[in-house]
Formats: structure tokens, sequence, C-alpha cells
């Protein structure tokens, strides 16, 4: 790309210059473009800090980015279930799943990569081992495949909804029967892009059903079984009907002692797609969620 330098732009930085007509691209990446010599004034290569006269032409050659890829850090993994093919871990609340939003460390690709080196290669660079998520504090069983063979296996058991997802859920309210089905399709909130809903006609179809646990005079200890996983599905069911899950400001719940949500991924279970048995992974409801509602029973019975 070529640009020439107006009389006005006389005395300004080469970096500088460039930056406000290359608005695209970050100033740092522009000073290691005249850096590497991609930045010719007048034909000659110039300094980061070259004074313009006015006048110049001014020819930039942008390198192509590198390549995004997840890199292994040392982050603990609590393993529920390993085999050749595939691997299933506890994730903790507050761990993001993989790189995104600016998030770029830290997550469970990471940490799968430090502990196995190599995971499947199907979900791309960013995303070696991915078939599934759970959101940021969401805590409990994922899946992730070590294979390429296994990728696809457990993506079409997700996609025929042949995998059984099982979550413990504390809601506000107690619930207007022992179990019950909710259908409803779920959206992107016009209002509100950070939000997902399930108020409006449109989306995509959504069921969970849910079964109460245990009571409370203000609650409900629920287990809810998913038949699709659309994004905050259960969160954005269980608002829908009046009954915010404890902790989830972003779907009407009040403010709580509880720094995360309760929703915890329970239970998976699916015929596995190359031993042929049925395997059932389990998670124990996480410390915090335990405690929050040992406190519950503690304050009913007093």
């Amino acid at each position: 790309m070529r640009i020439v330098a107006a009389g006005s732009d006389r005395g300004q930085r080469l970096d500088v210059f460039l930056r406000r007509h290359l608005p695209q691209f970050s100033r740092s990446r522009i000073q290691t473009w005249i850096k590497q010599g991609r930045v010719l004034v007048d034909q000659r290569p110039a300094k980061v800090s070259a004074a313009l006269r006015g006048g110049e032409t001014i020819e930039v050659e942008p390198a192509p980015l590198p390549a995004l890829h997840a890199v292994a850090e040392a982050i603990p993994l609590t393993i529920l279930y390993e085999d050749e093919w595939l691997v299933a871990i506890d994730k903790p609340a507050g761990m993001v799943v993989h790189a995104g939003a600016g998030v770029h460390s830290g997550t469970v690709v990471n940490a799968l990569l430090h502990r196995f080196g190599h995971l499947s290669a199907v979900g791309g660079e960013m995303r070696p081992g991915i078939v599934h998520r759970l959101d940021r504090f969401t805590s409990g069983v994922l899946l992730a495949a070590k294979t390429d063979a296994a990728h696809q296996a457990l993506a079409r058991l997700f996609a025929t909804r042949k995998i059984r997802k099982i979550y413990r859920t504390l809601v506000h309210g107690r619930m207007p029967s022992e179990s019950g089905r909710i259908e409803k399709p779920i959206t992107r909130d016009p209002v509100n892009r950070t939000r997902m809903t399930a108020r409006l006609a449109s989306g995509r179809t959504a069921w969970s059903e849910w079964t109460v646990l245990e009571k409370f005079p203000s609650a409900s200890y629920l287990e809810v079984l998913i038949g699709t996983g659309r994004t905050h599905q259960i969160r954005v069911h269980l608002s829908s009907i009046g009954h915010p899950v404890f902790g989830d400001r972003l779907y009407g719940a009040p403010a709580s002692t509880l720094d995360r949500y309760f929703l915890h991924a329970h239970q998976i279970q699916f015929q596995h797609p190359f031993t042929d048995q049925l395997l059932t992974v389990t998670s124990p409801l996480s410390p915090e969620l335990s405690a929050f509602l040992e406190a519950l029973r503690m304050i009913d019975h007093t």
C-alpha cells in the first residue's frame, strides 16, 4: 500500500503517521514492520522515529499475521476418566474452556495441552480437543477428545443427542411441582447482547427437564436433564419461569454471598463410540457449592 505525506504532516513521526492512516493495525505492529524494512520512505528504509518533511511517498508491505495456536501451561487438572481416545475432566468454576473474548491463557485447553501434549485437531489450533463447552462459572464434567476420530465420534453423539447431560442447580423460590419440563426456544437477547432469552417466539429449539431434590423455604435444589445444549440454556429456562439460579445476576437473581452462580455439570452418560460400553462420568458437587447448600440446610432446621 502507498501513502503520500501532506505538507501538514511535516515534523510528524513515521510510526505515528502510519498509525493514523492505518488504524486497523496497532502501533507496535507498524513499528515492527518499519524495523523489518517493510516500510520505505521515498524507496528507502527509515527509522521508527524518523520525522517527515511532507510530500514523501511511503510504501508499506504488511507482514502476514502469525498463526494463532494454543500453548501448554502448567495448570492442575482433575481427571475423572481417561482412555486412549478421550478424557473427562472436572472443570472448576471460573476457568474458561478455550481462548476468546479477551482471555488468552489459563484455559482448559492450555492445561490439557500441558497434561497430554497432543489432542484432536478437528476444532482448530485454538480449540484442540474441545468437543463441547461449559460456561465460565459452571463447574463439573467436561469431555475432550485425544484423537480426531474420537472428536468426530463424540461430535456425532452430541449432534444426535445421544449424550445424557445432568446438572445440579439451586434456584430461587419453591418449584410448583416435584418435576417438570421447559420447552422454549432460545435466542440472543436483542436488547442486551450478553444475554440469551427464552421470551421470544423465535430461536433454536431447546428443552430442559427438572426434578426437585430438596426444598427450602425460599429455594429449590434441582437436578436438570437437558436434551439440547444451547448457550446458557439452564440459566435462561429457569429464569423464564421465575426461578433464576442462585448467584446468576445476569438472569435476574438477587445479590448473594455466593461468588458464582450455582450450576454444576453433575454427570455425562453415553455409549462409548469405540468400546461400545455405557460410560457414566460423575463429578461431585464442588466444595463452595456444597458449603452453600449445607448452610441453607442449617438455616432451614433452626
